[in-house]
Formats: structure tokens, C-alpha cells, sequence
């Protein structure tokens, strides 16, 4: 297992690059969220971005899941390809997670990492994980 001080100190993580949390952020070591917050690049989450929809609609009559996977849509290819993130809650599904890697793809585009909190969807750690991008910060995985 990579200690937190490994996870962010040997990745050289830099302003371009690109993270997923999966699962709920609150059930990580304080010290891997400080440290995630530290970064200086865009914090993403669907509930924001709905939060942000629906600020600007009176109404929202939408599929939950269709309405994440547009406002996410919508986020991904407005952003500049060069800028990092990190990426909240985002995918929740097996489905969202091949989706967000073909969109990678079309950009020619990498994560830097996915870091699993506990209750995390086990599809999509998993596939995360066959990918070698999971990361570990001393965080037990959900099977």
C-alpha cells in the first residue's frame, strides 16, 4: 500500500494533472483531502455542476444519471485539454467510467490517478484498478 506522502510526492502531480475520487470524499484521511484541496487545479463534482444547472432553469426534469453524464459532457469538452482536475463522484457507474475513458481518448488525454474511498462502486474500482491507475492512500477498497 502507497502512504499519502508517496501517492502525491513521487506522482509529481502538477497543475496539468488529472484525478478521480470515487466514492464519498468525507470517508478518506483528513490528511489525503487536505492535500487534494492543496492542489492548484479544477475540483469538479456532478452535484456542483447540477447545483450550477439548476441555478440557471426554473426546471429540471431530467434522468438523473442522463443529467450528470451531459452536464459532465458539457464540463469535459469545454475545459482546456492541457488543464488538470480533480474529479468527484465521477463515474459512479461502469458505464460512466468507460464513457469519461473514451473522451480521454478523443482528447489523447491520461489520468494521473484514481483514488478509492470506502463504499466505492467495486465495477469501477476495479476497472480502475485492471487499468493501473488506482491509487491507494492507507484507505481500505470496497470489493
Amino acid at each position: 500500500m502507497t502512504d499519502i506522502t508517496d501517492l502525491f510526492s513521487v506522482s509529481g502531480l502538477t497543475a496539468k494533472s488529472k484525478l478521480i475520487l470515487l466514492g464519498a470524499p468525507d470517508s478518506l484521511p483528513a490528511e489525503v483531502i487536505d492535500r487534494i484541496r492543496s492542489l492548484h487545479i479544477e475540483h469538479v463534482s456532478p452535484a456542483e455542476l447540477m447545483r450550477q444547472e439548476i441555478s440557471r432553469r426554473a426546471s429540471v426534469a431530467k434522468a438523473a444519471g442522463d443529467a450528470t453524464l451531459a452536464l459532465l459532457r458539457r464540463w469535459f469538452w469545454a475545459r482546456k485539454p492541457d488543464a488538470g482536475f480533480v474529479l468527484t463522484d465521477f463515474p459512479a457507474t461502469l458505464l460512466q467510467a468507460q464513457v469519461f475513458d473514451e473522451w480521454l481518448d478523443a482528447r489523447g488525454e491520461n489520468l494521473d490517478g484514481v483514488l478509492a474511498a470506502p463504499g466505492s462502486s467495486g465495477p469501477v474500482v476495479q476497472h480502475y484498478g485492471m487499468l493501473g491507475l488506482l491509487r491507494e492512500a492507507g484507505i481500505t477498497l470496497a470489493a
